[in-house]
């Protein structure tokens, strides 16, 4: 069965017809929702899929799950103690997401690294991800660098390599030359 990992920026608390659109596509499909425990995004795309009553859902947890709205079955990275609960100790469940999944939906705000973080994690393994804009109401699809640098131009980013940079993703990138951004 296919999967989808679906992300979004924590500002992004309700969903758009357009995003429901697209989730609905997904439940069309049958596909397996793996979507992250955080408010938000992650929130109201669980709240969406649990006011449909959409079985076909993973949650991904860090130590403890934060949010589960549907009782779905949870996939839990332990750590162990006296680890920052920052952008990368949840991006260690992020990374397991982007490894389990066939593909990706995210919803940024424009803004948020993380999920940024999780559309190069993906595209890393070849992974095809449909971002949306949310400021520009726009969708992309993002399967290289070059897709990914052509959504930042477009949204306005000013320096996309500072930016890419700025990322710091969560393991090093030196098998994947082509994530070896410069500031």
């Amino acid at each position: 069965m296919q999967s989808v990992f679906v992300a979004g920026s924590r500002a992004l608390s309700k969903l758009n017809p357009q995003v429901k659109e697209r989730l609905d596509n997904i439940v069309k499909q049958n596909f397996t929702v793996l979507v992250g425990d955080a408010n938000g995004a992650d929130k109201a795309v669980q709240r969406y899929f649990a006011e449909r009553n959409y079985q076909h859902v993973v949650v991904y947890c860090m130590d403890v799950c934060r949010n589960n709205i549907g009782r779905w079955p949870i996939h839990t990275e332990k750590t162990g103690t006296g680890l920052a609960h920052d952008r990368h100790y949840y991006g260690i469940k992020d990374l397991a997401m982007a490894k389990d999944a066939s593909c990706g939906f995210m919803i940024w705000d424009g803004t948020s690294k993380g999920t940024l973080t999780n559309v190069i994690n993906l595209v890393k393994t070849q992974k095809k991800v449909l971002l949306y804009h949310s400021p520009k109401k726009q969708f992309f699809t993002v399967r290289t660098t070059g897709d990914l640098h052509h959504v930042l131009d477009v949204s306005g980013v000013k320096n996309v390599e500072g930016f890419l940079a700025s990322l710091q993703t969560t393991r090093p990138e030196s098998d994947h030359p082509e994530f070896a951004f410069r500031s």
